[in-house]
C-alpha cells in the first residue's frame, strides 16, 4: 500500500488545516470520486467531503479507512471503487471480499447509519471487464441485502447506449475517467437517494 502513502497523507493534512462540518458525508474512493471537484456543490450539500485517491482499489479504501474515515465519524457513507481491484487482475469473488472487510470496519466503527456503495462504472477502457464487473456489481449488490442501513446505487446501466456498450460522451479521452456529462448523469441518479446520502435538512453554501 506504499505507493498510495503520498496522497493519503496529504488527504489526511488538508482535513486537518479544514474546519470540518458537525455531520459530514463522506465519499470515499478511487479517482472517480477524487476528481470530481465540484461534487458538493453539484450535490447542493456542504457537508459533502471528498476523500478520493488516485488509483485506489476497494483493497486500498479498506486499508486506509481507519486513518481516513474513521476520525470523521460520518454520518452517511457513499463509496465508489472495485474498478481498479478488476483492471488489476482481481477476480469478482476476490472483490466481494474487500467488500466484506470494509463493511466489516464500517459496522465495528458505528457512527454510519446509511453507507451506499455506488455500481463498478463500464468504461470503454475496460470494456473486456465487462462481464467481471457485472458479476461483481451482482455479489456486491447480493451482500448489501444482508446490511441494514446499506444500499446499492447502480449507476452501470444508465452508462451504456441502446447496445450495450459505455457511452464514449460519459468519459474523457482515456476512456475510463469521467468526462462533465458523465459527471452530470451521476449527480442526477446520486441526486434520487438524497434524503439517505445526506440525513436530515440540506447544508447549504
Amino acid at each position: 500500500m506504499e505507493w498510495y502513502e503520498d496522497e493519503v497523507r496529504q488527504l489526511e493534512e488538508s482535513l486537518n488545516q479544514r474546519t470540518l462540518p458537525a455531520d459530514p458525508v463522506v465519499f470515499y474512493g478511487s479517482s472517480t470520486i477524487r476528481l470530481w471537484e465540484n461534487l458538493a456543490w453539484d450535490l447542493a450539500d456542504a457537508r459533502a467531503l471528498n476523500l478520493g485517491f488516485g488509483g485506489s482499489t476497494l483493497e486500498a479504501c479498506t486499508y486506509f479507512f481507519e486513518r481516513l474515515v474513521s476520525p470523521l465519524k460520518p454520518r452517511s457513507l457513499v463509496v465508489y471503487a472495485g474498478d481498479n481491484d478488476l483492471g488489476d487482475g482481481r477476480k469478482p469473488k476476490e472483490v466481494l471480499s474487500f467488500f466484506r472487510s470494509l463493511a466489516d470496519k464500517v459496522d465495528r466503527d458505528g457512527s454510519t447509519a446509511e453507507f451506499a456503495f455506488i455500481s463498478i462504472k463500464p468504461s470503454p477502457a475496460r470494456f473486456d471487464l465487462l462481464p467481471r464487473i457485472r458479476k461483481t456489481n451482482q455479489l456486491i449488490q447480493n451482500e448489501i441485502t444482508a446490511h441494514a442501513g446499506y444500499y446499492f446505487i447502480n449507476v452501470f446501466d444508465a452508462m451504456l447506449d441502446s447496445n450495450g456498450k459505455p457511452q464514449p460522451k460519459l468519459f474523457t479521452d482515456d476512456g475510463l475517467h469521467l468526462s462533465s456529462a458523465g459527471y452530470q448523469l451521476w449527480t442526477k441518479l446520486l441526486s434520487s437517494y438524497r434524503d439517505r446520502i445526506f440525513p436530515a435538512s440540506p447544508v447549504l453554501f
